[in-house]
């Protein structure tokens, strides 16, 4: 048997599901334990995948890496799962089929929940464990994150002479989680070495044959696809899939006529399935060359004349003033209105409003933002944070922000939930800050999160944060560099306390372009003091700073005019500096952030007026 040669000579078809199976028998535990705990029952499914037709079988290994077998407490297990994995598929295959050792991907959509260096620990020991038993090949399924894909392939490459088959789950129609275009991605698996790049999982025959569409031929590789029987429905707490195995076997067909070579089966598909595509198929050849539709993205330009600057520009070559104020914990907005109007008064180019700042539900800031554009004529800045809302939530936000052209925002990461007035709640963290910018610029350019076309170009003007409070300064200089790769236009930074951490943060970020805007926020008494020094972390108060504000006492008037002054000597040395100044209202007394923007206003004007008359 020679896989190479065969899967050029002949479409072969591959196993389905072995999950489907083992939970409509009721079992519902780790599968990939049952290699060890009921192995004769694995070994059934395998030979009855095998009698269908199936000329490829997989190991029961999908999820026998490190990372997952922790979550049952039997991570010590993995070389006994995978090599079990491989001697029963093996012994049910008899020598008349292929047996590959499967590996699936760690990561799920949350880059963040495993570092790239965890991934290649857990995936080496797997990869060892399964190539112990001699399998025929190694197939690569369910990845959704293309990196992750990429940098597995190169080690089984390293690794090992076997075939390798890599398949990648689509996102939406056609593209995968990051936007790529599939045909794309079989390109760049194909260079890395993958003698067969296909799909698996998530879609069901449709959509995987529109799919294929308009993907061309790989060069040297060949095409796998592997499509849920259909798309799944949720009836009385199960998942259940309709596509009746005759649908299945006729779609194999109309794959094949798109380049599929192997063809097998993934979530909801049964042995009569497989069987329904060895009827259809026979012994068909692959194709050898195919119509490619022609990508099209439609992208309506719409004129969108900007009235004013974005804040981005102008920060760049004048005086720029934002001032955050915080949207209200209860309903009511009277006061909310009016601090807005006093701040537009004294002179701020922009109001910014936080999102459920320190993770306490406030009046949501679109809803205000939308008040103070249309009601106050107020240029307002909109806080985006990755804690609140998932991937879809995100995207309908950021869609009905652009409808009613919200367009300035700030994208964080957000405080936990943990923190704030719901600790049980959950944080939901799809996307880090870094995904999120990118998603935002891809808006820019039309597209959405996974590439396909939203009819228009977006036209927001990205803003992030900068933590200058922490103890290796250079490391965090790294991340904006790294944040304006992905897309940033600006910064705004954590409140600043000293005067001397004004001038490192000028020296260790004058090499770049991209404004920052100094976060300065007036103390307001020596309790508040004491808590920003004490218990907000990488926060450290100057000891001056804490000893004037002890000074004051409880008086609340000596207590406001001296946080006034202390923030006034750090604008005076931010103005030095850097065009953009960021003032954050403390406990919505706006009175405060509304003085320090005219001293700002009042400072400058002065300024041009002595260079005017040297001039």
């Amino acid at each position: 048997m020679n896989f190479r040669k065969d899967v050029k000579e002949r479409i072969l078809v591959g196993e389905g599901a072995m999950g489907t199976l083992l939970y409509s028998n009721g079992i519902d535990q780790c599968y990939e334990e049952l290699n060890c705990t009921n192995p004769d029952q694995i070994e059934s499914i395998h030979r009855a995948y095998l009698e269908a037709g199936a000329d490829i079988l997989q190991s029961n290994t999908y999820g026998a890496n490190f990372n997952k077998l922790k979550r049952y407490g039997i991570e010590d297990e993995v070389s006994r799962i995978n090599r079990q994995g491989v001697i029963l598929a093996k012994k049910a295959a008899k020598g008349k089929a292929y047996v590959f050792g499967t590996i699936g991907a760690q990561r799920s959509i949350r880059k963040s929940d495993l570092s790239m260096e965890e991934i290649k620990r857990g995936f080496r020991e797997q990869l060892y464990s399964l190539l112990m038993e001699d399998p025929d090949g190694i197939l690569l399924e369910t990845f959704y994150d293309l990196e992750e894909l990429e940098t597995v392939l190169q080690i089984v490459k390293y690794e090992t002479g076997l075939p390798i088959i890599a398949n990648v789950s689509m996102h939406e129609l056609g593209n995968l989680q990051n936007g790529i275009h599939l045909n794309e991605a079989f390109q760049k698996l194909e260079q890395l070495g993958a003698d067969v790049v296909g799909v698996n999982c998530r879609l069901g025959p449709h959509h995987m044959i529109r799919a294929l569409e308009e993907v061309s031929l790989p060069k040297q590789a060949s095409i796998a696809i592997y499509p849920n029987a259909s798309l799944p429905d949720y009836v009385d707490g199960r998942l259940v899939y309709k596509a009746v195995p005759e649908y299945f076997g006729s779609s194999a067909l109309e794959l094949r006529e798109q380049g599929a070579a192997i063809i097998g089966g993934c979530c909801g598909t049964t042995p009569l399935h497989i069987q329904a595509v060895k009827n259809a198929i026979g012994s068909l050849a692959p194709v050898k060359e195919k119509f490619t539709k022609s990508r099209e993205i439609e992208i309506i330009e719409v004129n969108d004349r900007e009235l004013e600057r974005p804040l981005f520009e102008k920060a760049k070559t004048e005086r720029t003033i934002l001032v955050e104020l915080d949207p209200p914990k209860k309903l009511g907005i009277e006061s909310f209105m009016t601090g807005a109007e006093v701040l537009k008064k004294a002179g701020v180019d922009s109001i910014t409003l936080a999102d459920n700042s320190l993770a306490s539900p406030r009046i949501s800031n679109d809803a205000l933002a939308n008040l103070l554009k249309n009601q106050l004529n107020i240029e307002p800045m909109v806080h985006i944070t990755c804690r609140d809302r998932n991937l879809i939530g995100l995207q309908s936000h950021l869609m009905g922000l652009q409808t009613v052209g919200l367009n300035e925002i700030l994208i964080i990461t957000g405080d936990p939930s943990k923190i704030g007035d719901f600790p049980g709640a959950t944080s939901v963290y799809d996307l880090s800050s870094f995904d999120l910018i990118s998603m935002v610029k891809q808006f820019n350019e039309g597209l959405s999160y996974s590439g396909q076309s939203l009819g228009q170009r977006a036209n927001f003007k990205i803003a992030a944060a900068f933590n200058p409070n922490v103890k290796y300064l250079d490391k965090a200089v790294l991340r904006m560099e790294k944040k304006i790769a992905c897309g940033a236009q600006s910064f705004l930074t954590q409140p600043i306390y000293s005067v001397e951490q004004i001038e490192e943060v000028y020296e260790a970020t004058k090499h770049l372009e991209t404004p920052i805007f100094i976060g300065i926020m007036p103390l307001t008494s020596t309790r508040n003091a004491e808590f920003i020094h004490n218990e907000i972390p990488g926060i450290k108060l100057p000891d001056n700073v804490r000893r004037v504000m002890a000074l004051a006492g409880d008086d609340p008037v000596k207590s406001r005019i001296e946080g006034v002054n202390i923030a006034r000597e750090l604008v005076d040395a931010a103005r030095e500096k850097f065009k953009g100044i960021y003032l954050i209202t403390p406990f919505l007394r706006y009175e405060m952030t509304a003085e320090l923007t005219k001293y700002i206003r009042k400072v400058d004007s002065k300024h041009t007026s002595e260079v005017a008359v040297h001039e």
